[in-house]
C-alpha cells in the first residue's frame, strides 16, 4: 500500500471540505446525487467514448498502481540477474531452465528461455526491446484515460450546472426556491473541478511515472541478460547495472 499516495487524496478532500466548513457551510451542500450522476457519469461515458475496449481494460487493471505499486526493486534484481550470471558460468545457459520456467513474470520468462535456447545477444535485445515500447505504448495510453477524464470533468460540471440553472429558472415566480436551487446548480462545477484536479488528473501522472520505473526496471533486465549472454564477469555486470540502482535511490 502506497500510504502517500493515500494521505494525498485524504488530505486533498479535507482542505476543501475543511474550507467549506471554516467559511460557514455545511457538508451537505455539497452533497448532490444528480450532480453526482451528471458529471460522473458524463465523464466516464465519454471517456469510454473515446477509448477502445482492451485500452480501457488495461486501464481498469493498473489504477490499482496509484495505491498498490507493482513491486520494482533494482537491487533485488540485480541479485537475481548476477545469481543467474553465476549459475551460467558453473553449468552454462542450460542450468536456467528451471529458473526460466518458475518465473512468474511473462516479460521475465521469454528473457531467461531466449537466454537458455543460446540467442544471439542482438536477437535477445531486440526481442525484449520491442516487447518494452509495446508494453510502454500499452499502458501509457491506458494512464492516459485518466488524464482525458481530467479533461472532460471540468467541462460535463459546467454542463450540469447550466442544467441546474434552466431547472432554477423555471421557478422563478418562487423566489424561496432560487438561492437554494442556485447552489445546488454549482456542485456540479464543483464536483467536475474537483475530480479532475484532486483525482483523475493526478491518477494519470502517478500512473505515467510508475510505467516509465516499470520499464526502467525491465531494461534492466534486458542488459543485464544480454551481459550474460555475453558471456561478462559477474562483477563487470554488477557495475554495469549500478547505474539503475542510483536511479531508483
Amino acid at each position: 500500500m502506497d500510504v502517500l499516495s493515500l494521505i494525498g487524496v485524504l488530505l486533498a478532500f479535507s482542505a476543501i471540505i475543511g474550507g467549506n466548513i471554516i467559511e460557514g457551510g455545511h457538508l451537505g451542500a455539497l452533497l448532490n446525487p444528480s450532480a453526482a450522476v451528471i458529471v460522473l457519469g458524463g465523464t466516464l461515458g465519454a471517456a469510454c467514448l473515446q477509448t477502445p475496449w482492451s485500452v480501457l481494460r488495461r486501464c481498469l487493471k493498473i489504477a490499482i498502481w496509484v495505491f498498490t505499486p507493482p513491486p520494482l526493486s533494482a537491487a533485488a534484481l540485480l541479485e537475481d540477474i548476477l545469481l543467474w550470471s553465476n549459475i551460467a558460468r558453473r553449468e552454462g545457459l542450460l542450468g536456467l531452465e528451471s529458473i526460466a520456467e518458475q518465473q512468474r513474470d511473462r516479460f521475465f520468462q521469454k528473457g531467461l528461455q531466449l537466454l537458455v535456447d543460446g540467442s544471439e545477444p542482438t536477437h535477445l535485445r531486440d526481442a525484449m526491446e520491442s516487447e518494452i515500447d509495446l508494453r510502454l505504448e500499452t499502458d501509457l495510453a491506458a494512464a492516459g484515460v485518466f488524464e482525458a477524464m481530467g479533461g472532460y470533468a471540468p467541462t460535463i460540471g459546467i454542463l450540469g450546472a447550466v442544467m441546474g440553472l434552466i431547472h432554477v429558472m423555471s421557478h422563478l415566480a418562487d423566489p424561496s426556491k432560487l438561492g437554494a436551487g442556485i447552489a445546488t446548480a454549482f456542485v456540479a462545477t464543483i464536483y467536475g473541478v474537483g475530480t479532475a484536479n484532486l483525482l483523475f488528473l493526478p491518477f494519470a501522472s502517478k500512473l505515467k511515472s510508475l510505467v516509465q520505473r516499470r520499464v526502467q526496471h525491465m531494461e534492466m533486465l534486458v542488459e543485464g541478460l544480454v551481459a550474460i549472454s555475453d558471456g561478462e564477469n559477474p562483477r563487470n555486470i554488477e557495475l554495469r547495472l549500478q547505474a539503475y540502482i542510483a536511479q531508483e535511490s
